[in-house]
């Protein structure tokens, strides 16, 4: 399951066949249930909400304090690292993993993503809960739909000249194309909570937004020349997309690619489709838990400390149905990424048998 496929279409299993598909995931959730890993763990998310916005202070503190110096680019690295997490945490809200209440996580999530952070919280649970609906499907799954990045061989096929010659090398510009991923979440941002595209709260997002990115500027500019001003800006919107991107890519990107009208039951839609990244409290500390992305995509409303404490049983239950359960290294799942992107045509040429119908001889 390292190699990207194509998921290919199947008619439906027989009715009792479908129906045992379909309590699969049930029968899973009966089994998380009882544990209690789904209660909220309020001590971990107040302590993770106060000490990342401590360190988002102390770093707008430290940027006063060190003034005209080239050392603000150290500075700038430092508050990269700090928005990503801050990031991770709007993502935790946005899932309702933080609080009971839908409106707390709501709440929450819109005033870290756009006060802080300077991106649309609107905008982005919209994109992720599409997502998570379809993950790897052609015309479903926003993550793969038609960018700079080719991840289907149509796509491909379609470009011409130079655009053809760059989509066959993509895994060469992975990373300075990541670089760029800071600076298009805020410019996608700001065309949301500006533009015509229904939105909750607009008013409230263009405000946090538009606040967030010109008080940010007015800030840097007022302390540092505009040399300066220009690189640690440069710097901060570069890394914050490598480690924000980063985080996302190696949990999909390589793995099988469902058609538009391909047809699974939720945990084989979820599990195939995932790759967990092994790693200890530096892999979950750079990928705020996002490496567990089958137990997350399972259970997107697990509060992130307990996805760990879930997969055994998340493993061994797919042991058990025969369902391939995909778990790498980082740089291994990085490898792979890169050599898919670098080759989608020929990775796609073997299409992937569903194995929901392979299994009842369809």
């Amino acid at each position: 399951m390292g190699d990207a496929q194509v998921l290919a279409p199947a008619e439906q299993p027989p009715g009792n066949a479908r129906r045992r598909m379909t309590n699969d995931y049930s029968a899973l959730a009966a089994m998380v249930r009882p544990t209690g890993l789904m209660r909220r763990r309020y001590g971990y998310y107040w302590t993770r909400l106060v000490l990342t916005v401590l360190a988002f202070a102390g770093v707008w503190t430290a940027v006063a304090l060190v003034g005209d110096s080239w050392w603000q680019l150290l500075v700038a690295a430092v508050m990269a690292v700090v928005l990503t997490q801050l990031a991770f945490l709007g993502h935790d809200g946005a899932h309702r993993q933080i609080f009971r209440s839908r409106a707390w996580n709501d709440w929450t999530a819109r005033v870290v993503a756009g006060g802080f952070v300077g991106l649309s919280y609107g905008w982005w649970t919209d994109k992720h809960d599409a997502h998570h609906s379809a993950p790897n499907q052609v015309d479903a799954d926003p993550d793969i739909g038609v960018g700079a990045i080719a991840f289907t061989r149509e796509v491909i096929e379609e470009r011409r000249g130079l655009r053809r010659w760059c989509a066959e090398r993509q895994g060469w510009f992975f990373f300075p194309l990541l670089m760029l991923e800071g600076l298009n979440l805020h410019v996608s941002s700001v065309r949301t909570v500006f533009g015509r595209r229904p939105l909750a709260h607009r008013g409230v997002e263009a405000s946090l937004v538009l606040a967030r990115i010109v008080l940010y500027l007015v800030v840097v500019v007022w302390i540092m020349p505009v040399g300066l001003a220009a690189a640690f800006v440069g710097v901060q919107l570069a890394l914050f997309g490598v480690l924000l991107g980063g985080a996302f890519a190696p949990n999909h990107k390589g793995m099988p690619i469902v058609p538009r009208d391909a047809n699974l039951d939720f945990l084989r839609r979820q599990v195939l489709m995932s790759r967990n990244i092994r790693g200890g409290v530096v892999v979950d500390f750079l990928m705020g838990g996002l490496n567990r992305q089958v137990e997350h995509h399972l259970f997107p409303g697990m509060p992130r400390p307990n996805l760990a404490q879930v997969q055994p049983l998340v493993r061994t239950f797919c042991e058990r149905l025969g369902v391939s359960y995909t778990e790498v290294g980082l740089v291994a799942s990085y490898r792979i990424v890169l050599g898919y992107l670098n080759d989608v045509e020929h990775r796609m040429t073997e299409p992937f048998t569903c194995p929901v119908a392979s299994a009842y001889g369809r």
